[in-house]
């Protein structure tokens, strides 16, 4: 089903590892509800390994047939997933892995912002800029205002 361009809201990746290729399931029933509450919409899932010796490989969700997985696909059915992870994205999470290690990568729109921002465009306003402040900053921020 192709996207509307104009009416799809702000599109994040995420890339979260797996020390030790452990998946486990305690992520998928807080992005199950977000999912369900309409917070956000999956748009691509995939997974990435570093085996010992260094290789890589680059696995689809539908292509998971391990057991352990199936807490992943809970989230979304595989037909609605698209190919908003690329080939780089993968090899840049990959390089970030240590051997033995996986990372699931992670593409969401953001269905929360999209009211938001029509009101931007409605009100002839322009976004310049937008960054998602990293925590280390929050921390030290929280850390000046706790002291102060």
């Amino acid at each position: 089903m192709p996207f509307d361009h104009a009416a799809i809201g702000p599109v994040e990746l995420l890339v979260v590892a797996f020390p030790g290729s452990q998946f486990k399931g305690e992520i998928v029933p807080a992005l199950k509800e977000l999912v369900d509450n309409g917070t956000v919409r999956i748009l691509d899932m995939v997974f990435v390994a570093k085996e010992l010796d260094g290789t890589v490989a680059k696995l689809e969700l539908a292509d998971i047939d391990d057991p352990g997985a199936l807490v992943y696909k809970e989230i979304t059915s595989s037909d609605d997933l698209e190919a908003f992870v690329s080939d780089d994205d993968l090899d840049s999470a990959a390089d970030l892995l240590e051997p033995g290690d996986s990372a699931a990568l992670l593409v969401w729109e953001d269905l929360w912002a999209i009211r938001f921002r029509d009101a931007i465009r409605n009100a002839n306003g322009e976004i310049l800029a937008l960054e998602r402040a990293p925590v280390e900053a929050l921390e030290v921020v929280l850390d000046v205002i706790d002291a102060g």
